[in-house]
């Protein structure tokens, strides 16, 4: 018996680094950069779960870039 194996695979992006880096943004600075409250709460929402989320692309690059964007502002 031949088992298929998927051409496709899914990468998450939903690591232990990634979440304490959500956990750690302060919802002063989130909205003095001009993001929206209610996605920093449900990304912290997500974040303190253990079940596997995803991001939007726009919203995980900004994460990504948190530090530099927080240090800029100062």
């Amino acid at each position: 018996m031949d088992f298929v194996k998927p051409e496709y695979g899914i990468e998450r992006i939903d690591s232990y680094d990634i979440r304490q880096n959500i956990l750690s943004i302060s919802c002063v600075d989130w909205k003095k950069l001009g993001f929206s409250k209610g996605t920093l709460h449900y990304m912290k929402q997500n974040a303190k779960s253990d079940k596997p989320f995803t991001l939007n692309s726009h919203v995980l690059d900004r994460v990504n870039k948190w530090e530099a964007l927080v240090s800029s502002q100062k």
